[in-house]
């Protein structure tokens, strides 16, 4: 389904990737790992990742597809 964004979030002491709409989830020891991991699925997928902290807040966003925005540079 298109426009599944990709989300790293926190999970007990461990870090998962899940994709909106989806049932299942992957988890990583570090978030590190997670974050390389989402970027590489929203990249194949052409969405976006979203990367939340500790505190579920959303810290960091990127877009790796059809941007809405017109932003230049």
């Amino acid at each position: 389904m298109p426009g599944q964004n990709i989300h790293v979030v926190p999970a007990d002491d461990r870090w998962a990737v899940w994709t909106e709409g989806g049932l299942g989830r992957e988890t990583f020891d570090t978030q590190q790992a997670a974050i390389a991991a989402g970027t590489e699925r929203a990249k194949q997928k052409k969405v976006e990742v979203l990367i939340h902290g500790r505190d579920g807040q959303i810290r960091e966003r990127n877009s790796f597809g059809n941007d809405p925005r017109d932003v230049k540079g």
